[in-house]
């Protein structure tokens, strides 16, 4: 989100004259009555809150996200000359908030106020950074995101907010110039995606000129979406077929000009990438990417003494493994169980309409059951509700397999959990289970839910993320469920341990693709030969290593940090450890990053030791 710029709350004083003139005797001075000054608290408060509601109402994009509808019919500013104000802004930022007294705010304060600065400085540090990314690829992107966020966020409630549809259409030229702008300012800097991504996005943005308005035949994703939209409006038919009208031609003169410059350009770009694929061929790339893995995981472990981790972990789980293995009478060594659970058919459902709706049945059905049995872990629950859904076909090809939407702060959306079914797969049922819990509940939805529902914390605390606090809770919800007697199916433990084993797996690729030059197949064979996953799991992870590097490392490194506090307190407070209070502890405050969580539990064990 932008950084802008801090304008402090002026504090007013009130003079109060109140004496009568008694009689023959001189008037007494006026008494003046200040209003007690602002105190640092206040003062940090206040700068909290302003900054947060000036950075949402600068971006229309998040204002969307936020459920607020002021600048509803416009995108946000790619621009370079945006960026540089941003970190002017920031700069201004860490000025008006170093100008706050530190000492004289609470301990509450003191938390909030050091993770701004520590945001703020991080921000401007990393502003060197801005080009190595690849802002188009095939996780996601602009092209990707255009279509993804007026489907399932712009809704149209009114005949403006069509309009504001349609005015978001037209406004997709000035988007797409400013990312070729953007990708061209990259390639002139040696920073181009390697080839495996060019197909991916290009195809993805062919997918969305598909259909009509742009050729004979069903209606393209974006119009289905906006006529589905209007058709639900309480307004004449007159009226709904001039919006559709209007629509249509957006679609034609301003997003099909968009998406085929895009896809030339691209096509050209192709030409000039090559196949090296990790983040040390970036310039300065070393740098960069030691940066980024202290960034995701807010510490301060090496990309060596990650890697080493990973390769422990992988050790310990597939001994775990070997153990479900002997309990359900399977002859044969570890690889061939794994080639088992690969391709035997009773782990798969049918990839046709009634399989993939099977699926999506039951991974419901799992978190309502685990709905019934949140008060044995936790004290606060979440107020916004879960929906389970498919990816979208648009883009599940080039998706991941499951990740999370949060809901609006007003309650007008749920959170969304959505399962990829493009290809069922790479969705055995053995993993359904572990799935649901991370990207529904106890996971995601539990902790980002819960976040933006919280009281008295700062907004940008409520709805910002440090990724391996927020990954990590979401595969240590993965296992607390084993804890409570689930995963009664040792299949469906062995998924469990899958995704483990596979969080593990990314710590070793990571840093082997980015920091030890290992390939893309090099990669992909690690994936192949150590986990039951489908060879497209692998391709997909891989390349999804290479284009955000370091990400990955935030699941094992967080999960890792919440069971060494966990253990650590259960140790120190022997009977007096409630595990609905240590969560509640890990929540409660909203993300934050590691060794902040570590002080938070800390303070908590020595409160209930004294």
């Amino acid at each position: 989100m932008r950084k802008l710029t801090f304008i402090a709350a002026a504090v007013s004083v009130a003079i109060l004259a109140g004496c009568q003139q008694a009689p023959q005797q001189a008037a007494p001075a006026p008494v003046v009555q200040a209003q007690p000054v602002q105190s640092e608290i206040d003062k940090a408060n206040a700068f909290f809150e302003d900054t947060f509601n000036r950075d949402v109402m600068s971006s229309p994009v998040y204002q969307t996200y936020m459920g607020i509808k002021k600048d509803y019919d416009k995108w946000d500013d790619g621009s370079e000359e945006q960026k540089l104000k941003d970190l002017a802004q920031a700069k201004a930022d860490l000025v008006a908030l170093k100008a706050i007294n530190r000492d004289l705010l609470d301990d509450a304060t003191k938390v909030s106020y050091d993770l701004k600065k520590q945001d703020l400085e991080s921000s401007i540090a990393d502003f060197k950074w801005r080009y190595h990314n690849y802002p188009v690829n095939q996780m996601f992107g602009t092209h990707s995101m255009v279509p993804a966020f007026l489907i399932n966020q712009h809704s149209i409630s009114n005949v403006k907010e069509a309009k504001d549809y349609i005015a978001r259409l037209n406004g997709v030229p000035t988007v797409f110039d400013q990312l070729i702008t953007d990708l061209e300012t990259r390639a002139d800097k040696g920073i181009i995606a390697p080839k495996f991504v060019f197909p991916h996005v290009i195809d993805s943005s062919k997918n969305i000129i598909h259909g009509a308005p742009f050729e004979k035949g069903e209606d393209s994703t974006l119009l289905a979406d906006f006529k589905r939209k209007v058709s639900a409006l309480e307004v004449s038919q007159d009226e709904k077929d001039a919006l559709i009208s209007d629509a249509t031609d957006a679609l034609k003169s301003a997003v099909k000009p968009s998406y085929s410059k895009l896809i030339n350009y691209l096509a050209q770009l192709e030409k000039r990438a090559d196949n090296r694929d990790g983040a040390w061929k970036l310039p300065d790339g070393e740098t960069f990417y030691n940066n980024a893995l202290k960034r995701t995981t807010t510490t301060d472990l090496t990309a060596k003494e990650i890697h080493a981790i990973g390769l422990a972990e992988v050790e310990r789980i597939h001994d775990e493994m070997r153990e479900i293995k002997d309990k359900v009478g399977f002859e044969g060594d570890l690889q061939a169980f794994m080639q088992f659970m690969k391709t035997d058919k009773q782990f798969y459902y049918a990839n046709d309409a009634q399989g993939k709706q099977r699926y999506l049945d039951e991974a419901t059905g799992l978190i309502d059951t685990m709905k019934t049995r949140l008060d044995e872990l936790f004290i606060v629950k979440p107020k916004a509700d879960l929906k389970v859904k498919a990816v979208e076909a648009f883009r599940e090809k080039a998706a991941g397999k499951a990740f999370y939407q949060q809901p609006a702060p007003d309650g007008s959306r749920p959170g969304i959990y959505y399962a990829n079914l493009y290809d069922m797969e790479a969705m055995p049922t053995y993993q359904m289970e572990a799935l649901a819990y991370h990207e529904g509940i106890p996971g995601h939805h539990m902790q980002i839910a819960i976040s933006q529902e919280l009281e008295g914390v700062p907004k940008f605390r409520k709805f910002g993320g440090y990724t391996a606090y927020i990954e990590g809770w979401g595969l240590y919800s993965e296992f607390i469920p084993k804890e409570m007697g689930l995963y009664s199916d040792p299949y469906s433990d062995f998924g469990r341990l899958s995704m483990e084993l596979w969080r593990a797996c990314r710590l070793v690729v990571d840093t082997g693709i980015h920091a030890m030059k290992w390939t893309r197949q090099e990669g992909i064979d690690y994936y192949v030969n150590n986990t039951p996953n489908a060879t497209s799991d692998g391709v997909k992870m891989v390349e999804r290593h290479i284009v955000m590097p370091s990400q990955a490392t935030a699941y094992k490194v967080g999960m890792l940090k919440i069971l060494e506090l966990r253990e650590d307190a259960k140790k120190q407070l022997g009977d007096k450890f409630d595990i609905r209070q240590f969560h509640d502890v890990i929540l409660k405050n909203g993300p934050v990053p590691l060794n902040v969580l570590e002080n938070f539990v800390n303070e908590w064990v020595a409160s209930k030791k004294a």
